[in-house]
């Protein structure tokens, strides 16, 4: 039997952000909103419900002539094992039929005083059905199983079991087996208190249904607890020593590649030796203890491989997969603010601590992609895995630098002796402790920035030739750096003018890194050094985003001095709070700032010129653009297109025509992020939030297309048509670098984040710089609601609505 978890609780979801959508506080408007989303969320129960019984029918459906069969003299199964293999099936069917026979005329009839709860109560109390059916499950399979082998007859009906389709799906009957249709109702028990925590987070504490649907939660939960054993994955917490004669320059955690797998080591740099170590378990409250893995002495050590080496193979983890980490590190940090305040024991504390620990180790090591090769004098590699440029370079740099020290040493292996003593010695002489991660700092150091930085790449001065140049801009989020932005390369020039100013998305940000590169056009003079870019650092400097020197609304200006090069930048920025705050439309005509509605009325069009336009431009040349929408488009140029279509200047597409891709894409993410209200509309955001939270499939799908298709019309049209492009975008990912994933993490909040009013972040924070974490899991819920629909083959819409209107010669 497969193993069903006792406190089946629903996975943690980016919409916690919304303080769990608590839509039932005082506002009465509020509650109404709430009370709504309740009938969404009973809808999709119906749905599911619906195809419950759909597969509990077809697995009926053989069971009357077997029966019938099995008195004969020529029978398939015998009596027996009809009713091992079918055992409290009709029992299940009637349960689950009576339920939604129930429940569909109530939600038809449907009305905010709608009670619901005694269904629901009824439903759980004939549970104990299912630990027979639980109890048979294994016999049921295995007996089926055997029947199979000795008769071809029930194979071939055990294969091709008819499963009832919904009303509008065009093919009317699925095929199914019957291994599957039986693993259906251990399938739907496990999800019991799932459904049952969707319609409870949505039904008000006063509301009468509560207490029974607490009710129907409290005996599900028991009755799951009953039939599983707890499984709790044990992790360990990482720590580290220091050796006698030699010292440690630095050290810190990694991911290396074994055998096309990640794993998580401790590196350390000493005056002699690269030394590559594991945390070993700690058994019984022992004293933590490293294992060395390998050494390699800095005068055996090269970056360089032979020509034959084999390019590393990077395992790539899905972006989803990283986000729901993301996700998670949030809500447990949240949660641990949460009991501090509530100054509960420090045990619960302690328990968060560990969850959250696991979580950044798995961070750790499944976000880094960008090699770092190391090799000893036999010409066996070691590679790493990092995860920005700037740190690369800091490794290189800093072996490079000490070999150079050292090649007056003589080179001798470790004893075994000696080896063990170095790697003990390293627990002492550790300086990171911990996952290098911004939820590990001291709870009175700044969260970080949450906001827009605009800053304006200058100059660079103290070049002693001239040369091709460009810069790129990291910043940090959750512990790792990343490039958000990259100047035009400024040719063959001792004094580069770029002058090029970039808006750069802060979440939780604290540090800013400026990496400038020589841009190298001779192709024999490739790099083979991690198959990496051919072109070469000529220096890097970074700077602290402090939030009281940028609290200002004024630019700062600042230079960043690195290997005798100084480059001058200028910087603003603007907090979350006031950055996104959606403005109510004052403007009588332009396209920015106004409503959709406006806009394409007075336009006589289904979908805005300036969607079309932009669109227009990006299809017919940035769809193989490396990192299309992601990439910051310069700032003047943006503003210059505003400017031309606010003006509705008759020269706007010879404008775009001429201009970077990126800038025409920012274009377009400024007109949605600049719409008073977003596409998606602050009535329906919160629905959006929680239907995305739902955890039946079935449940979400019915749940999310109702509301899609309850937008007004030009917000409809307008996404239908954004997504498309959204899609063919994607197709290329291979090419441009983005992914569904990469485009909903741009796109969500752009379209989906509310006026100020609904939005739940503060309009008054204690803090006015440093947002906590309900904004990253707000930002999240936005993505995953995108996501959802980028990942939709189809969306239905009645009557072909969709063909007729994107095909409209209006648009």
């Amino acid at each position: 039997l497969p193993f069903i978890t006792s406190d089946t609780l629903p996975p943690f979801s980016p919409s916690a952000a919304l303080n769990k959508l608590d839509l039932y506080c005082l506002n009465e408007c509020d509650l109404e909103k709430g009370l709504e989303m309740r009938k969404w969320v009973l809808s999709g129960i119906l749905a599911t419900e619906e195809t419950y019984l759909s597969h509990l029918e077809a697995l009926l459906l053989p069971m009357k002539p077997l029966k019938a069969a099995a008195t004969t003299s020529q029978p398939v199964l015998t009596v027996s094992q009809i009713e091992t293999i079918f055992f409290k099936v009709p029992e299940l069917y009637e349960i689950h039929r009576e339920f939604y026979d129930g429940l569909l005329p109530r939600v038809q009839q449907w009305s905010h005083h709608q009670r619901v709860g005694d269904l629901f109560q009824k439903l759980a109390s004939q549970l104990g059905v299912y630990r027979a059916f639980v109890d048979n499950y294994e016999l049921a399979v295995e007996t089926a199983e055997k029947c199979c082998q000795a008769n071809t007859q029930f194979a071939e009906i055990s294969e091709n079991l008819k499963v009832r389709s919904p009303k509008d799906s065009k093919d009317q009957t699925a095929k199914n087996s019957l291994e599957a249709l039986l693993y259906k109702p251990v399938d739907r028990v496990t999800r019991s208190t799932l459904v049952l925590h969707d319609l409870l987070k949505h039904t008000p504490t006063s509301h009468p249904d509560h207490p029974l649907l607490q009710d129907a939660l409290r005996i599900s939960q028991n009755f799951l607890s009953s039939i599983n054993e707890e499984s709790t994955p044990r992790r360990q917490s990482m720590t580290v020593k220091k050796g006698e004669n030699r010292q440690l320059l630095r050290d810190s955690f990694m991911v290396e590649l074994v055998e096309g797998a990640r794993k998580l080591r401790h590196v350390f740099l000493f005056t002699d030796l690269l030394l590559c170590a594991k945390l070993k378990k700690q058994i019984g409250g022992k004293n933590q203890q490293y294992d060395s893995k390998w050494y390699i002495p800095l005068t055996d050590l090269t970056f360089q491989g032979p020509e034959e080496a084999e390019p590393l193979t990077i395992p790539q983890v899905p972006d989803e997969e990283l986000d729901a980490m993301k996700v998670k590190i949030s809500h447990l940090r949240s949660e641990i603010q949460r009991e501090k305040r509530a100054n509960k024991g420090s045990k619960v504390i302690d328990r968060l601590r560990k969850k959250l620990s696991e979580q950044e180790s798995l961070l750790l090591l499944t976000s880094p992609s960008m090699p770092l090769r190391v090799y000893n004098k036999s010409g066996k590699s070691y590679g790493f895995l990092i995860s920005s440029d700037y740190e690369r370079a800091e490794w290189r740099e800093m072996i490079k630098e000490q070999q150079k020290k050292c090649k007056c040493f003589k080179t001798s292996s470790l004893t075994s002796m000696e080896l063990q003593m170095l790697t003990s010695s390293c627990v002492k002489l550790q300086t990171v402790h911990h996952i290098p991660l911004s939820i590990n700092k001291e709870e009175d150091e700044s969260p970080g920035l949450y906001g827009f930085l605009n800053v304006i790449v200058h100059s660079a001065s103290g070049l002693k030739q001239s040369l091709n140049l460009y810069c790129t801009l990291e910043v940090d989020s959750f512990g790792f750096f990343s490039n958000k932005a990259k100047t035009r390369v400024y040719r063959y020039t001792t004094e580069p003018k770029w002058n090029e100013e970039f808006e750069i998305d802060l979440e939780g940000s604290q540090t800013l890194r400026l990496l400038c590169y020589e841009k190298c056009y001779n192709k024999t003079k490739q790099n083979k050094e991690d198959g990496e870019s051919t072109d070469r650092i000529m220096g890097k400097g970074q700077i602290p985003l402090d939030p009281q020197s940028l609290q200002g609304k004024d630019w700062q200006r600042t230079v960043i001095p690195m290997n005798g090069i100084e480059v001058k930048l200028s910087m603003k920025f603007t907090s979350r709070e006031f950055s996104l705050k959606r403005m109510p439309s004052r403007k009588p005509m332009g396209v920015f700032g106004v409503k959709i509605s406006t806009v394409t009325k007075r336009e006589r069009s289904k979908v805005p010129y300036i969607v079309r336009q932009c669109l227009e431009e990006i299809e017919r040349r940035g769809m193989e653009e490396v990192g299309i929408y992601r990439v910051s488009g310069v700032a003047t140029d943006i503003q210059a297109l505003k400017t031309a279509f606010d003006t509705n200047h008759k020269d706007v597409s010879v404008m775009m025509s001429e201009m970077d891709v990126n800038a025409i894409a920012g274009t377009l993410k400024l007109y949605f992020r600049e719409l008073p209200e977003p596409l998606f509309t602050d009535e329906l955001y919160p629905n959006f939030a929680g239907g995305i939270t739902l955890s039946d499939s079935v449940a979400k799908e019915s749940c999310m297309l109702n509301l899609l298709l309850s937008l007004p019309e030009p917000n409809l049209v307008t996404f239908l048509f954004l997504l498309d492009h959204l899609k063919r975008v994607a197709e290329k990912e291979s090419i441009n670098k983005m992914s569904l994933h990469n485009l909903a993490t741009v796109f969500g909040p752009t379209l989906l984040r509310p006026s100020e009013k609904d939005s739940k972040i503060p309009a008054n924070p204690t803090q006015p710089i440093s947002m906590g974490d309900s904004w990253s899991l707000e930002v999240m819920a936005q993505v995953q609601v995108l996501l959802y629909f980028l990942q939709l083959e189809t969306i239905p819409t009645p009557d072909s609505k969709r063909q007729s209107i994107l095909f409209s010669t209006e648009v």
